[in-house]
């Protein structure tokens, strides 16, 4: 943890619109690695473990299966770790943000995981607040610590939970949430929350599960998935092994048939034949897809007209969505 973060943090407990204490600082060079954060309202106290402030007890982290997935997996989506730039690509073309508009601004990246996009972000300039509520945060440092005092160029991490986010409102350029909201337990209320912490001409987009044809032609894995969110980490590893093994040829077969490929969409994995990836990547990016699908808790599709409405109903303004995709501005304070 840089000490330039304390800026912006607030007890995530009582919001007092006070900064928090830091206590016993143990550092590293210029990053606190161990210490204390108390509030002075409510007393309430935050530990900093290897680096990270961590602002949940383990009872709230309901998703431990990715937090498994991202340490275990940490390197594969991030392009300058493995040989692609798959993850620019999508983050662009989603975001819609040009690479030209990062530069100094400070963005928070709402569910970071192992730091797939917060690791383009922070090549691009700006400086990010990474915050994940699972052990995929340490995946995240891991994987991001290059950026740290490079080009003036930040990446600050945390573990919270999206729900009590310890951050000032009204603070950030640009929020992004992507491949996060499906699998929150309250996904509505999240979406409504999240733009307070924009500034006004702040940004905002998000990426979810849409809701349409394609939940209901998954007969397969939707079965499974009433089984598999409450086995154990272990079982759903080795589950999605077995299915990986028998349908991955399959898939690889069919992705290159123009027209019949779309049937990889009902086949129970989630199989990734992007050309740009060799084949070992391809097994190995659908084993951790696959896993990510059977292993979450939670998985609540959204309308994407119903997810413009949420953002217009919060006052935000230039509004655009399309399926699995919305993108706002904060005008004014609300």
């Amino acid at each position: 943890m840089q000490s330039q973060l304390l800026e912006f943090l607030i007890c995530p407990s009582c919001r007092a619109n006070e900064s928090l204490n830091l206590n016993k600082p143990i550092l590293k060079g210029d990053e606190i690695i161990k210490g204390t954060l108390i509030c002075s309202q409510c007393t309430k106290e935050y530990v900093i473990e290897a680096g990270i402030p961590r602002f949940i007890i383990s009872e709230q982290d309901y998703c431990k299966n990715f937090g498994f997935q991202w340490e275990r997996w940490k390197t594969l989506q991030i392009d300058r770790l493995s040989g692609h730039n798959i993850s620019e690509e999508r983050f662009l073309s989603d975001s819609r943000w040009p690479p030209n508009w990062f530069k100094d601004k400070l963005i928070l990246d709402a569910g970071c995981g192992a730091g797939r996009f917060t690791d383009i972000a922070a090549k691009l300039g700006a400086k990010i607040i990474a915050v994940d509520i699972s052990s995929a945060i340490d995946a995240c440092k891991d994987t991001t610590d290059i950026h740290m005092n490079t080009s003036g160029n930040t990446v600050h991490c945390m573990q919270a939970s999206l729900f009590d986010l310890p951050l000032r409102d009204g603070i950030f350029d640009g929020i992004y949430c992507m491949g996060v909201i499906q699998h929150t337990p309250d996904p509505v209320k999240l979406m409504g929350d999240l733009p307070r912490f924009l500034k006004t001409g702040g940004r905002i987009v998000y990426n979810f599960y849409e809701e349409g044809i394609w939940r209901r032609l998954q007969v397969i894995k939707y079965a499974l998935r009433i089984i598999t969110r409450r086995l154990p980490i272990p079982s759903i590893l080795m589950l999605s092994r077995i299915l990986v093994y028998l349908l991955f040829p399959l898939t690889r077969r069919l992705a290159s048939i123009p027209k019949v490929n779309i049937l990889n969409h009902i086949i129970p994995i989630a199989a990734n034949h992007h050309p740009q990836l060799t084949i070992e990547q391809q097994r190995d990016w659908t084993l951790l897809d696959t896993f990510d699908w059977y292993g979450a808790k939670y998985e609540k599709r959204q309308k994407h007209k119903n997810v413009g409405a949420i953002l217009a109903d919060v006052g935000l303004t230039k509004i655009y969505t399309q399926p699995g995709l919305a993108w706002a501005e904060k005008q004014k304070e609300y």
